[in-house]
């Protein structure tokens, strides 16, 4: 059974949804998405012995703090608030698209915190094509009539074949500018506080998976590629054909194994 708890500290408090019992694992939503995105891994994993925390954005639930003026470190400081809070790591953290990208800042300033990352559609090298671009925006847009904003989940999230009927809903606009304010600058951040990429490439010294789909248009296969060249051993790749950067949806029994094996060799 989930509950929903609250942790404060620093000047915010974030809503973590708990489930199951036994070590614990520690996810982070997509851009402008909800906790609840993971629904179904987690109670995957709470079914195999596993506790899981599912983070809340800042202006999601009852997650609230500043939301200008933002850095990664900032946004990776909620998520050390929660592990902290439920008694301390090191945990496994499981980032979706945006929320990997704050797991592996995370892993790189509070290491003891982590005990290794999964990240799910990893994205940050290869640039995003222009019409998976505008696909991806037009996800926030709120004015776009219905089959149009449909049309875009489709492009930017989902593999052809793949019913993107599932996301209709759940795209927060506000949230996601926020996000992408603390990450590449845009209105919003302060001068000097947006992150570059290099700063949390890496992910630290953290073992690393990375699930890619091979049909993803925003983050594109060949960052998960960079990362196993660049890092070698410590990254391990598995690339799923038929899923694209929503993944969650489209291959939840693929994604879960491949988490519970993962678990085990750390």
């Amino acid at each position: 059974m989930t509950q929903a708890r609250v942790l404060e500290g620093n000047g915010v408090a974030i809503e973590a949804l708990i489930g199951g019992s036994g070590p614990l694992v520690v996810m982070i939503p997509s851009l402008g998405r909800a906790a609840e995105d993971f629904d179904d891994l987690a109670r995957r994993l709470n079914a195999a012995g596993y506790a899981t925390a599912c983070v809340q954005p800042r202006g999601l639930g009852r997650s609230q703090g500043p939301a200008t003026g933002l850095s990664m470190a900032d946004l990776a400081g909620d998520v050390a608030l929660v592990i902290e809070g439920l008694g301390g790591g090191p945990v496994l953290l499981i980032g979706h698209a945006f929320g990997q990208r704050v797991a592996r800042m995370l892993a790189t300033l509070r290491p003891d915190l982590v005990k290794g990352v999964v990240m799910l559609a990893a994205g940050g090298k290869v640039p995003i094509p222009d019409r998976a671009r505008e696909a991806l925006l037009g996800c926030f847009d709120p004015s776009l009539p219905a089959d149009k904003h449909l049309e875009h989940v489709g492009y930017a999230f989902f593999a052809p074949g793949n019913d993107p009927a599932v996301w209709r809903t759940g795209w927060h606009p506000e949230v996601a500018r926020m996000q992408r304010a603390a990450t590449q600058g845009l209105v919003g951040a302060a001068a000097g506080r947006a992150t570059s990429t290099v700063t949390w490439w890496g992910g630290g010294s953290a073992r690393i998976l990375v699930m890619q789909g091979l049909q993803d248009t925003v983050a594109l296969p060949e960052n998960g590629r960079l990362l196993k060249a660049e890092f070698g051993d410590r990254i391990e790749l598995i690339e799923i054909d038929g899923a694209g950067h929503a993944l969650l949806p489209e291959r939840p029994a693929a994604i879960a194994d491949a988490v519970l094996a993962f678990i085990q060799r750390l």
